[in-house]
Formats: C-alpha cells, sequence, structure tokens
C-alpha cells in the first residue's frame, strides 16, 4: 500500500494570525518569501504524492489562485469548497470538510493541517500503518523539550488510548500534529450536519482501538501565531548540515575495550583536518554525534573529554576548520538511556536546539550503530570503510 494523495484542512480563519488573516487566508502566511503552504507541497512532492486534495473556505480564491491545477509546483491538486455555515460567517469544521471532499479521495490517504509543518517520512508511515491495521494513524510529537501540553497517550505497542483537546489530562505522552493517514470507510461514521474530525470521530474510533500512534521524536513547526512562525521560518530557512561521529571517522579509534582518554592518545585520521576545512569553506554547519562510555566505566572523566575536544577544536582551527557543536552520550552499554546510539537522542537533540530538519543532513559514521541511528532520524547516512576515508566522502558530496 502506497499513500499518493494528501488532503490538507485550509478553511479556517485563523484569527491568532490577524492582520495578517484580515485579508489573506492562514496558509498564505510568508515564510521565507514563499506562502508555508508551498512549503508543505514541496514536501510532500519529495515523498512521492502525486496529488493534493486542498480543503478551503475562508477566502479560498487566493489559495487557488496561486496554487491553481498544480501544474507548476509539480504536482497535481484539487480543491473541495466548504462555505461558511450561516450569514454570521460562523465555520465549517473539519468532519463536514473531510466529508464534502468524499468523492475526491483515494481509498486510503494522508490528512494534514495546514499550519503544521513536521518532515514526513511517508515510507515510515506506511510501514507502521500496515503493522497496526487500523483505520486511522496518528502521528505525535514526545514533547521531551516540553515545549507545549501534551494531548495524547500511546501505549507501548503504538496505540492510542486517549486524547484530550483540552490538554487538562495527566500522564499523557504526545502532542498530536495531524499527519493522520485515513482509510476512507472512515468517512461513512462522519455525518452530514457540521462536525469535528478530532474531537467528535476520533473518539468514537478511538473506544473501537482503530487508532494507532506513531510517536516521533523530531520537532515539528508551525505557523499558528506570529511567534511559531518565526520559529517555522528559521527551521525551513535552506541550511547544509553534517553529523559526524568521532572516534573512527575523525580521529583513530582506540583499542578494542579501551577509549581515547586524554589529547596524547588523540591522533587525526588522515584527511580527516582536510575534510573539516572543506566543510567549513563550503558553509556546512558541522556538529559530532559521539558515544562515549569510557566516562561510564570510570576510564576517563567528562573533563578529561572536554579538555580532549577544545585542543581538538583549537587544533582545527589553525586550518580555518570549524565544529559547530559537539554532542556525546557518557552512559554505558547497560544503562538503557536514549542517548547512545544506535538510538538516535543525541540526533534529535541537535535538532531541537539548532532547528535542523534532520531528513535534509548528513550523517557520516564508521559503524553500524552510526548507521541505525542516521535512519531512525532521517538523516542521510554514509559510512566510512577502508578506502572510503572521510575526505572522500566530503569530496563527493561537494
Amino acid at each position: 500500500m502506497e499513500i499518493k494523495q494528501a488532503v490538507v484542512l485550509a478553511g479556517g480563519r485563523g484569527t491568532r494570525l490577524k492582520p495578517f488573516t484580515d485579508k489573506n487566508p492562514k496558509p498564505m502566511v510568508l515564510v521565507n518569501g514563499r506562502p508555508f503552504l508551498e512549503h508543505l507541497i514541496e514536501m510532500l512532492k519529495e515523498n512521492g504524492i502525486k496529488e493534493v486534495v486542498i480543503l478551503t473556505g475562508y477566502l479560498s480564491e487566493k489559495i487557488k489562485e496561486y496554487f491553481g491545477n498544480g501544474s507548476k509546483f509539480g504536482i497535481k491538486i484539487k480543491y473541495s469548497f466548504t462555505p461558511f455555515l450561516d450569514e454570521n460567517k460562523i465555520e465549517n469544521e473539519s468532519g463536514l470538510r473531510i466529508k464534502n471532499a468524499q468523492d475526491l479521495l483515494d481509498n486510503n490517504f494522508l490528512l494534514m493541517y495546514c499550519d503544521n509543518y513536521w518532515p514526513l517520512q511517508i515510507d515510515k508511515l506506511e510501514k507502521f500503518y500496515q503493522e497496526h491495521n487500523t483505520d486511522v494513524i496518528i502521528t505525535a510529537y514526545s514533547n521531551k523539550d516540553n515545549s507545549t501540553k501534551n494531548n495524547i497517550l500511546i501505549d507501548d505497542n503504538g496505540y492510542v488510548i486517549k486524547y484530550d483537546r483540552n490538554r487538562t489530562e495527566k500522564n499523557l505522552n504526545g502532542v498530536e500534529i495531524g499527519f493522520f493517514i485515513i482509510d476512507k470507510k472512515v468517512l461513512k461514521i462522519i455525518p452530514e450536519h457540521n462536525s469535528h474530525f478530532e474531537r467528535d470521530i476520533l473518539p468514537k474510533l478511538i473506544s473501537k482501538k482503530q487508532v494507532s500512534g506513531y510517536l516521533t521524536d523530531h520537532k515539528y513547526y508551525s505557523i499558528s501565531t506570529l511567534k511559531r512562525a518565526k520559529l517555522t521560518e528559521k527551521f525551513l530557512r535552506p541550511k547544509k548540515v553534517v553529523f559526524l561521529d568521532r572516534d573512527g571517522v575523525i580521529n583513530k579509534k582506540a583499542g578494542k575495550a579501551d577509549y581515547v582518554k586524554n589529547w596524547s592518545e588523540f591522533e587525526f585520521l588522515p584527511g580527516a583536518i582536510k575534510a573539516l576545512e572543506i566543510l567549513s569553506q563550503k558553509g556546512y554547519d558541522v556538529y559530532i554525534i559521539t558515544n562515549q562510555a569510557g566516562i561510564a566505566r570510570r576510564m576517563m572523566t567528562e573533563k578529561d573529554m572536554k579538555v580532549i575536544h577544545q585542543k581538538m577544536k583549537k587544533e582545527l582551527e589553525k586550518s580555518k576548520a570549524k565544529i559547530d557543536g559537539i554532542y556525546y552520550c557518557p552512559h554505558g552499554w547497560k544503562d538503557d538511556c536514549e542517548c547512545r546510539k544506535p538510538k538516535s537522542g543525541l540526533l534529535f537533540q541537535a535538532a531541537r536546539d539548532h532547528d535542523l530538519d534532520l531528513t535534509k543532513t548528513i550523517f557520516i559514521g564508521d559503524d553500524e550503530r552510526d548507521f541505525q541511528a542516521g535512519e531512525v532520524a532521517g538523516c542521510k547516512t554514509i559510512l566510512t570503510e577502508s578506502k572510503k576515508s572521510l575526505l572522500k566522502i566530503v569530496n563527493s558530496l561537494i
């Protein structure tokens, strides 16, 4: 099963974005010089989506005038317009908008909000959807930075137990961010009159155990308020980012069961300094992602490691090469932390700290654990080999 159609809810008034939305629909907010909706459509196209159905309402003509049939964006675009409910301009809600579009919808489709951006990896959502065999899957952010209040509870098996739009319940573990995959048969329980999909329909499906939850550590971004729109603009600004493992990529590895414990044991690999110099010259931000279990094993201290990193950076500066950040896991094999590779916690932390889209970054490592961490995070991941050094990889990228 492949999802080839996305449906975008884009009919609301966007009152929190006034005064812009006095004369413009919310998804037309400019982000880095382009309407936010254009960024969403570009992402959908990159994920192999062939058709977008935009569910319009407020000032729909401005969306249609800009995007047309989608030909200039390389994707097919259709529209389903739902007018205001009455002369007082009360909005029809998401349930009725979806119901009104039923003749345009595929048997399985991706439903999205027009004001949220999350680095979509449609293949992972499709796999999750097939494994859980529910009528709906919801994407939820794990909210490990506590940037907002949770509103959903997903159990250890990936099924949604509770959905609280008012965000008053305790012990919730995620924030619903849209990006639903929906079986079209769900439309049979959506009434013909005005209804809200999340408020009225989802609880019915949850009670029947027909909603699964894809929990992601990758932060989502939004234009729901002007403050959030500013952060989203930073996130969507084009960046060139490379993550590097340290031992075995930048410097020579220590022997088995040993670690680089002090600067005298640190030895740059051939070509590594030149590779970092090239990355700096070409405008890449470079972050190190490294396991340092020698700290947990008391073979070295965090202070020892930080001295190594200070001297390493100072040495690189002589060649005008730079490291923009170093993320390390000091834990041991049995600590069950989220930061030790092959887990991806350090990559997600760096992404949150610097507003990075991990699907547009490169991770270069030397070990299967690096590959696994990069794969989960969505990075393009490359491993060094005996005949493929960091310098050769960098030269192939530039």
